[in-house]
């Protein structure tokens, strides 16, 4: 059931009214947006929904034990790495699995010891990264003091279950959501009409811009690079970058919006990252509760900076390469999260080199930084390292221009020129509205999405984000 689908909406309609009905109940208004969004998560594989409640169960049980020892006195650290080690082992069954054993059987075959190891067939639940992600940080934060205990297992299933980031983030933290779960919501005129305008916006960039450049450029040219031009190849890369920012900050938009209307808040999730003058700051700017959940509970517990500038390097590094393993089990992902970081690194290097001066200007370092991303997106979308050389080999390739249009060369410039837009611009806007009629607010919201129907492509894809 995807967000900006007929199915959906209907599913919305029930589940906005009835949690409404029940807004003075805050206890069976949990309960109801739980089972909502168990339902809501069956619609892929039903047969996941149990795996979903069992996480829960297990981060739920290893607080709360951890919280106990605390006020005890006792040490909590092997309770701690008990309930780590638990879900990366459930997230590394159902990700890495096949990967590990089809290695292992290459590497043993080279050795001359073929064997004919155990290799299931295992279906990737969506979503298993993030709520994985989320149950790890509500354990680490517990034990750090920094959240307390959640008062029930049903704000534990609904914190890891709630349908609007189940499947693609945001990456919600305990310390965010819980506190709202403690308390009875209320939907102000500036959360409506802020969450509508994400909505809408969402729903443009996914089913116009992102889906159009997806069908009619991105796929063709790295289905076969060989078959194209520079220019074609080119324009894929540029598509791409455009593509996978609207598609997944669409998902981000919508499920942030979806969240406001229920009465809930979500943080941000992107911040123009094209317009990042270092990968640092592109780090800042993208995907923001993922990377910032590598900082809290990778990149710092490793070292973080504390040991001096060599110790930085090597653990933003790994922290780099891991958040690219994260994204899937292939040598690509590796390379790209290794590109990621040892940028990075040769960014640090640079810093303590040169201290305050500032000799490369801004524009320049937007150009380049922008440039080693779409480098790292040719990685990331190839679907083995040899479509990707035969994407950068095209390069230098002569040829006739095939795919690209004027409507793609549009979609693509204007994709980027959001990047330049005032900082906040649909916060400002639904400023502006909060204060319209009722009446004029729900005419230009569905005059909007009429329009986004009316110029969409037909069909929408999953999210990219869904296979993560």
């Amino acid at each position: 059931m995807l967000f900006p689908t007929l199915a959906f909406g209907v599913f919305f309609l029930v589940v906005y009214f009835t949690a409404w009905s029940l807004d003075r109940e805050n206890g069976r208004r949990k309960l109801f947006l739980l089972l909502a969004s168990w339902f809501f998560y069956a619609q892929w594989d039903w047969r996941f929904v149990g795996l979903l409640i069992g996480s829960a169960i297990l981060n739920w049980g290893v607080a709360a034990l951890i919280a106990r020892n605390r006020e005890r006195g006792a040490g909590a650290g092997w309770l701690v790495g008990l309930g780590v080690a638990a879900n990366l082992l459930i997230l590394g069954f159902f990700k890495y699995y096949g990967f590990f054993v089809e290695e292992a059987g290459e590497l043993l075959a080279r050795f001359g010891w073929e064997r004919d190891l155990p290799l299931l067939q295992i279906v990737l639940p969506v979503g298993i990264s993030f709520f994985t992600f989320q149950g790890i940080s509500y354990v680490v934060d517990v034990q750090r003091g920094k959240t307390p205990p959640a008062k029930s297992l049903l704000d534990v299933m609904l914190l890891m279950s709630f349908f609007p980031h189940l499947v693609a983030g945001p990456i919600v933290r305990a310390s965010d959501l819980l506190p709202q779960f403690d308390r009875t919501p209320r939907l102000t005129r500036a959360m409506a009409t802020h969450g509508l305008l994400l909505i809408v916006w969402g729903l443009f960039k996914k089913t116009v811009i992102a889906s159009e450049l997806s069908a009619n450029l991105v796929d063709p040219v790295f289905f076969d690079p060989t078959a194209f031009g520079a220019v074609d190849i080119a324009a894929a890369v540029y598509g791409y970058a455009v593509q996978i920012y609207c598609d997944f900050s669409a998902y981000s938009d919508m499920a942030i919006g979806l969240a406001a209307l229920l009465g809930y808040s979500f943080p941000r999730n992107f911040d123009q990252p094209y317009r990042a003058s270092s990968m640092q700051s592109f780090w800042r700017r993208w995907h923001i509760s993922l990377s910032s959940w590598l900082r809290d509970y990778l990149y710092v517990p490793l070292g973080g900076g504390r040991k001096g500038l060599f110790a930085s390097c090597i653990n933003v590094f790994i922290t780099m390469v891991l958040g690219g393993l994260w994204h899937g089990a292939a040598l690509t992902f590796l390379a790209w999260g290794a590109l990621h970081g040892g940028v990075q690194v040769i960014e640090r290097l640079f810093r303590a080199a040169l201290g305050e001066k500032k000799i490369i200007p801004t524009v320049v370092g937007v150009l380049v930084t922008f440039h080693i991303v779409c480098l790292g997106w040719i990685l990331f979308r190839a679907e083995s390292f040899d479509l990707a050389m035969q994407m950068l080999q095209g390069f230098g390739r002569t040829g006739p221009v095939v795919m690209l249009t004027p409507l793609l060369l549009t979609l693509i410039a204007g994709g980027l020129a959001m990047h330049w837009l005032p900082p906040r611009a649909i916060e400002g806007v639904a400023e502006r509205l909060k204060a319209a009629p009722s009446l004029t607010l729900g005419l230009l919201i569905g005059a909007a999405i009429l329009l986004v129907e009316a110029v969409r492509p037909e069909g929408v894809a999953p999210f990219i984000y869904f296979q993560f």
